[in-house]
């Protein structure tokens, strides 16, 4: 199967569910992946930012990618998050770590380190040229401090061979337009931002990384393979009866927002590891208003 027709549709950044005392929940994240692929999406992201990567380490997230790996057992694709600020560091993760069941790697652009344009070039040119699987690179200036601009990202495409798409959540349309518009042929762009999903495909996009997906997977996935058949009068229906449970998801952070509805569901618990915490009383009686209204 081509890299196009793995990854076009929708994936989800999968949550990682916790115990109370911060240990990894693996009933949890099975009776989740079940849940996923009963839901009908076309793929899963394994410790990108929603699985709360920046405090899973080591030998605990090779754990992570193998459990995933097999209890998914080929029956959808899977993409292993291994990003970071050292180029060093992520180069070595893509040695270390066994990826086998992997169809591809999601690495976000550098964060904190606020690197010009041509470190963010060349940070991905030395990926493309170190790894084992293709990469799909991700562009959340919201969450990094630096947006990976048009320009960079087209010469990214053309230049770095083993890097296949990206997984753009700038939220600047005219950037979207301009990469879409000039990009190669072969090359994905995928919306990293749930609500400007409906209309970044409209305009070329080919798919969605979801958060909201954890929750509400058939849903969200219908509603991107309406968008993706041109049926957007029908897929407008769907875009907009999560709209208000969308921003609730993000409104106090995320994954906040989405392991309470998980949590609410029976899926997992409301638990985190630090920084990250719930969100307050007052939201999460909010959010159980908003459950109610998609029943």
């Amino acid at each position: 199967m081509s890299l196009r027709k793995k990854f076009t549709g929708t994936g989800i950044a999968i949550v990682t569910p916790f115990d109370t005392d911060g240990k990894i929940n693996w009933d949890s994240y099975k009776k989740l992946i079940e849940f996923w692929i009963e839901g009908k999406v076309e793929y899963l992201v394994v410790l990108g930012t929603t699985g709360e990567s920046a405090t899973v380490h080591g030998e605990e997230k090779q754990q992570v990618f193998s459990f995933i790996a097999e209890t998914v057992a080929d029956r959808l694709p899977l993409i292993a998050g291994i990003g970071g600020n050292d180029t060093h560091e992520v180069i070595e993760g893509f040695k270390t770590f066994d990826l086998k069941g992997y169809d591809a790697i999601l690495s976000v652009a550098p964060y904190y380190n606020k690197p010009n344009q041509e470190g963010l070039f060349r940070h991905y040119k030395a990926l493309s040229d170190a790894t084992p699987l293709p990469i799909m690179m991700y562009n959340v200036p919201s969450r990094t401090g630096q947006n990976i601009t048009a320009d960079t990202q087209l010469r990214i495409a053309r230049e770095c061979l083993n890097v296949f798409a990206t997984k753009e959540a700038s939220g600047n349309f005219e950037q979207i337009h301009q990469i879409i518009k000039n990009k190669p042929a072969d090359f994905m762009v995928i919306s990293g931002d749930d609500p400007a999903t409906l209309p970044m495909i409209a305009a070329g996009a080919e798919g969605l990384v979801s958060v909201v997906a954890n929750a509400y997977p058939k849903d969200y996935a219908e509603m991107v393979r309406l968008c993706l058949a041109g049926k957007f009068i029908e897929a407008q229906k769907l875009h907009y009866k999560y709209t208000d449970i969308i921003s609730s998801m993000f409104a106090e952070g995320s994954p906040s927002g989405v392991k309470a509805y998980l949590s609410e569901m029976g899926l997992c618990q409301n638990t985190f590891r630090l920084p990250v915490w719930p969100v307050s009383p007052t939201h999460l009686a909010r959010i159980k208003e908003l459950m109610k209204g998609v029943r």
